[in-house]
C-alpha cells in the first residue's frame, strides 16, 4: 500500500507459520497437547486489524477462543509490560512497534527507543530518518545515527527531559487552537483553520519505548547516579500523567516486578498492563493487583490487564529476519525520508549550547563552501534545510548557519523583511555564484 512517495510494508515480509488452532473449552483454560506459533504475520492480515478505526492500532495475538486481539495505544494510553526473563516480553515489544510501522506514515508517528540494554533494538536504528525522534546534540550524521537508540541513563534522562519540554509546547499549541487533543488539532491544521505563521504545524504521535526499566530508576549508590535515576523517574511519570492529549504514549517493560520498580505511581498512570510469566504469586500481584501470571505456561502466554477486566492471551511472534526485512524494506525508501524529527533542548542544556556554538569565525565548518553554495540557489533556507540535505545534526547545522550569516551569505533578525521569519528560515542575500566567489575568495 502506497501514501504520497511512502510504501508501507507487506505481509510477506512475515513468515507464514501454521494456523493455530485451540481445543474448544469450558469452564477451565486447557492448553493444547501440541505448541503452535501465532504468526504476527496472520494477525496483520486479519480484518480485525486491517479495519480498525484505532489512532494506533496494537496487534497483541489471539485470545483462547482464537479470537484475534487488538487495542489502541492512543487510548490506553500507556502501557506497562513485566515478565520473567525469556517468557516473551520483547517478542511483545517488537509486535507492538512492527503493527505500529504498518498502521501509521512516517510523518504520523515518531519513535524514540531507549535500550539499556544495547541491544534489542539494534536493527531499527536503520529508521532514523523515517520514524525515530533524536536529541539536537549530534555534530554529524554519523553522531546522529549512532545515538539513534538510546543506551546511556545519562542519554535517556536527557531525551526524557526534552519529551517533557516537547509536552509542554505541543499541550500550549493545543490550548492556543482551542482544541482538547492531538487528534483534534491535527484535524484543524489538515483543514487550514490553523496558521503556519503563527507557530502551528502537524503533530505525529510519539511512542516512547523502554526497555528494561529497572536499569534505569533503580538508583546506584548516592550522589550523581541517584539524581539521574530520580529525573528520569520524575520524568516519565510526567509523561504518563500529561502526555496523552499531546500524541506521547509511553510503554516501559521490566523483568523485576518489584514495589521499589512498580511503583505506586507507575501503578495509577499506566492502567493497561501486560504481565508475562512470573516466579511468584507476590510479582503477579504486584504488576496486575491480582494472581494469576505465576501459572501461565511461558513463550508468549500472557494477562492483559485494563482496569479490573482482565484476558489470557498468546502473543504474536515475530523473528529477527522478520524485524530486519521490514526495517531494510522501509529504509530503502530515501525518496520519502525526511530526516529525524528532532526534540527540544534540554534546558539544563543552554550553557552547553553557548560553548558549542561559539566557534571562531576564522574555523570555517568543513562543509561551508559546498553548503554556501546549496544555499545561493535558494531564495530562502533554515537550518532544518542544512540537515536534511547534509545529513548534519542540529548544533552543526546551526554554527554553519552562523558562519554563513558572519559573512554576508544570509541574514537573520527580527525583521521579517530582513532576515529570519516567524518559520525559522533566513534570506539568502547573494545572488549568483559570482559574487559568492569574491565572498568566498
Amino acid at each position: 500500500m502506497k501514501s504520497g512517495n511512502y510504501t508501507f510494508p507487506s505481509p510477506e515480509l512475515l513468515e507464514g507459520h501454521e494456523n493455530v488452532r485451540h481445543p474448544d473449552s469450558v469452564g477451565i483454560e486447557v492448553a493444547n497437547d501440541r505448541q503452535s506459533t501465532v504468526p504476527l504475520k496472520a494477525i496483520l492480515s486479519d480484518e480485525a486489524f486491517l479495519g480498525s478505526k484505532a489512532e494506533l492500532p496494537v496487534a497483541m495475538g489471539v485470545d483462547i477462543s482464537n479470537k484475534v486481539k487488538i487495542f489502541d495505544l492512543a487510548d490506553a494510553p500507556h502501557l506497562l509490560i513485566a515478565g520473567a526473563s525469556n517468557q516473551g516480553k520483547t517478542v511483545g515489544i517488537n509486535a507492538i512497534i512492527t503493527s505500529l510501522l504498518y498502521a501509521k506514515h512516517p510523518s504520523e508517528l515518531k519513535f524514540v527507543l531507549i535500550d539499556p540494554k544495547m541491544v534489542e533494538f539494534t536493527l531499527y536504528s536503520k529508521l532514523l530518518k523515517h520514524y525515530l525522534a533524536v536529541m539536537p546534540d549530534a555534530s554529524d550524521g554519523q553522531e546522529e545515527t549512532g545515538n539513534a537508540i538510546v543506551k546511556q541513563p545519562k542519554q535517556a534522562e536527557e531525551i526524557l527531559q526534552s519529551l517533557c519540554i516537547e509536552m509542554d509546547e505541543r499541550n500550549q499549541l493545543i490550548s492556543q487552537a482551542d482544541v482538547r487533543n492531538i487528534k483534534e488539532y491535527n484535524r484543524k491544521y489538515r483543514d487550514s483553520l490553523l496558521r503556519p505563521e503563527d507557530g502551528h504545524h502537524f503533530l505525529p504521535y510519539i511512542v516512547v519505548v523502554i526497555d528494561e526499566y529497572a536499569d534505569l530508576t533503580i538508583p546506584w549508590g548516592m550522589g550523581i547516579k541517584s539524581k539521574m535515576s530520580s529525573n528520569i523517574m520524575a520524568s516519565i511519570i510526567r509523561l504518563a500523567q500529561k502526555g496523552r492529549a499531546a500524541g506521547i504514549h509511553v510503554i516501559i517493560a521490566t523483568q523485576r516486578p518489584s514495589d521499589d520498580v512498580i511503583t505506586g505511581l507507575i501503578k495509577a498512570n499506566f492502567p493497561t498492563r501486560i504481565a508475562f510469566r512470573v516466579s511468584t504469586r507476590t510479582d503477579s500481584i504486584t504488576i496486575l493487583n491480582s494472581p494469576g501470571a505465576e501459572h501461565l505456561i511461558g513463550k508468549g502466554d500472557m494477562l492483559y490487564s485494563v482496569g479490573k477486566e482482565m484476558e489470557r492471551m498468546q502473543c504474536a511472534y515475530i523473528t529477527l529476519d522478520e524485524i530486519s526485512r521490514i526495517v531494510d524494506f522501509i529504509a530503502a525508501q530515501s525518496e520519502s525520508a525526511e530526516g529525524p524529527y528532532i526534540l527540544p533542548k534540554p534546558h539544563d542544556e543552554a550553557n552547553e549550547d553557548e560553548k558549542k556554538s561559539s566557534v571562531p569565525v576564522t574555523e570555517f565548518d568543513p562543509l561551508f563552501e559546498e553548503v554556501a553554495e546549496y544555499v545561493v540557489k535558494r531564495a530562502e533556507v533554515s537550518v532544518s534545510d542544512l540537515q536534511r540535505s547534509f545529513g548534519v545534526g542540529y548544533y552543526r547545522g546551526n554554527r554553519i548557519m552562523e558562519q554563513l550569516e558572519t559573512t554576508g551569505i544570509v541574514a537573520s533578525g527580527n525583521d521579517p523583511d530582513n532576515g529570519q521569519n516567524q518559520g525559522g528560515t533566513y534570506r539568502v542575500l547573494v545572488k549568483g555564484k559570482k559574487e559568492l566567489d569574491k565572498i568566498l575568495s
